[in-house]
């Protein structure tokens, strides 16, 4: 079992588990708090943290060469969305590279840092923050929350902080994407399909290749790969393939 820090009130769960790290924790502890007063999204954006939203992070140790931020990200987020469905929360898709989200509406985000000793990697900080029965905050137009979600039933953090802890201790921290992954990622791919704004103007999203990269189909036809950076979606982008569909299993897999 992981070794589960509760913790009422934090700066930032991040700076947490890093602090442990350098004190010797094992792999697989980590910290949920109530509430994070400077709580940090991607490239270093504040991420509002109030009480009713699931705030935490997992130390990571790697026993051989680490994952790629990217790839971990993605492997990250695939775990803790199928940790939320589990729990009970409907269809949880993937933005690349690490938003978490429900029809149009983003319910959290996954943040992964990694600290050096020289060439080799010493542990990686797997941050999740989600927005459960929190309200979501003003500033981002798109923002959500799980419980808009789930009818008449409840979910609070607690009943998500251990299954989405559980999933990430157990995360391979391999170099790529396994094909294995890359097939339960294209059920859960939220820009497949969609026209993009941005980096790639009047392009549509085309999957995941193993590398953890974004590939998007430019209008002449030409596939592109975008390894960095966030993506603007055109607000009528069409989707092809509906949502339904994608979370059905093809048949033959398990």
């Amino acid at each position: 079992m992981p070794r589960l820090i509760n913790l009422q009130r934090v700066a930032s769960t991040q700076d947490e588990i890093h602090r442990l790290a350098e004190e010797g924790a094992p792999d697989g502890t980590a910290v949920v708090a109530g509430e994070q007063t400077a709580g940090r999204g991607s490239r270093g954006r504040h991420w509002q943290s109030p009480v009713g939203g699931l705030w935490l992070s997992v130390l990571r140790r790697p026993t051989a060469e680490s994952a790629p931020p990217l790839v971990l990200s993605l492997s990250a987020g695939l775990a803790v969305a199928e940790a939320l469905e589990a729990a009970g929360v409907p269809e949880v898709m993937l933005k690349w590279p690490n938003d978490l989200m429900i029809g149009t509406a983003k319910i959290g985000g996954i943040l992964c840092e990694i600290r050096w000793h020289g060439e080799r990697a010493a542990w990686a900080a797997i941050g999740v923050g989600i927005n459960v029965a929190n309200d979501p905050p003003v500033s981002v137009p798109d923002a959500g929350a799980v419980s808009d979600h789930l009818g008449q039933r409840k979910l609070t953090p607690n009943d998500l902080a251990r299954p989405v802890v559980t999933a990430l201790c157990r995360l391979p921290l391999d170099r790529e994407l396994s094909p294995a992954d890359l097939a339960r990622l294209e059920r859960r791919d939220w820009l497949c399909g969609r026209r993009i704004q941005d980096p790639v103007s009047g392009g549509v999203g085309s999957g995941i290749d193993r590398s953890g990269a974004l590939l998007v189909t430019d209008p002449r036809g030409a596939i592109v790969s975008v390894s960095s950076g966030s993506v603007a979606v055109e607000p009528s982008g069409a989707r092809p393939v509906s949502r339904a569909a994608r979370l059905t299993p093809k048949p033959g897999s398990s």
